[in-house]
This record gives C-alpha cells, sequence and structure tokens, in this order.
C-alpha cells in the first residue's frame, strides 16, 4: 500500500512544480528589472560626481563641455545613448544633473519610461 501511494505522488509534484514555474519565472524578472533600477541609480550618482569634479577645475566657459564629457565618460553605451547632463554655477558653486533612462531587462535594448537622475555639487576651484 505504501509504494502504490508514493508513485501517485511524484506525479503530484511534478504538477505542482509546472503550476509555480510562471510565477517563479515573473518573480526573477521582477527582481532583475529591480537590479537594473538600482545600478542605473548608482551610475547616475557617479555620472554626477565625475561631472561636477571636472566642471569645478575647467574654465568657466569650458565647464559645460567638460561636465558632459566626464559625465558620459564611465557610462557604458547602453546608458550613455540616453543620457543628459547639464552643469550649472551660481555664487561660487557648481552643480551636475544627470538623467539616465532605465533599460527594460536588457540594457541596450528598450528603455521604460522611468528615468533616474543623480545629483551633485561642489565648490568652485580657485585659479592662481
Amino acid at each position: 500500500m505504501k509504494t502504490v501511494r508514493r508513485a501517485r505522488d511524484r506525479g503530484q509534484v511534478t504538477i505542482e512544480f509546472l503550476g509555480m514555474t510562471p510565477t517563479i519565472l515573473v518573480t526573477l524578472v521582477v527582481l532583475w528589472q529591480l537590479v537594473l533600477v538600482g545600478y542605473t541609480f548608482t551610475l547616475a550618482g557617479n555620472a554626477a560626481d565625475e561631472a561636477v569634479r571636472a566642471a569645478t577645475a575647467a574654465a568657466p566657459g569650458a565647464r559645460q563641455g567638460a561636465c558632459q564629457a566626464a559625465g558620459t565618460d564611465k557610462l557604458s553605451g547602453a546608458w550613455a545613448g540616453g543620457a543628459s547632463v547639464n552643469c550649472t554655477t551660481a555664487g561660487g558653486f557648481v552643480t551636475a544633473d544627470v538623467t539616465l533612462n532605465v533599460p527594460l531587462l536588457f540594457p541596450g535594448t528598450v528603455s521604460i519610461p522611468f528615468d533616474v537622475k543623480g545629483h551633485a555639487g561642489a565648490v568652485e576651484e580657485e585659479t592662481d
């Protein structure tokens, strides 16, 4: 009697696993997308830091160009394509704002309509 019961249970486990597979896959896809969103936040913050560091060292006339170049320098092609970098100066304080598109599942393909913003600021460097 015991062996007959185990044989029937084996089929039940297979059916339960097949029923749970879509739920497991959807959970993994959602977690991966959340990882991409978090990574985009990290990239935006780092790009803003790099941009403002370069902008403070540049002459006021060349500040925006140095800011954009440094802000997109370390971004891979998937994030650099839709990146927006802008530096402003007011009262001896330089700020950099970076906006990045969040990719949908695979970087470099399609982006979701959600932008991540990074912001950094630093005091202008004095020139001798």
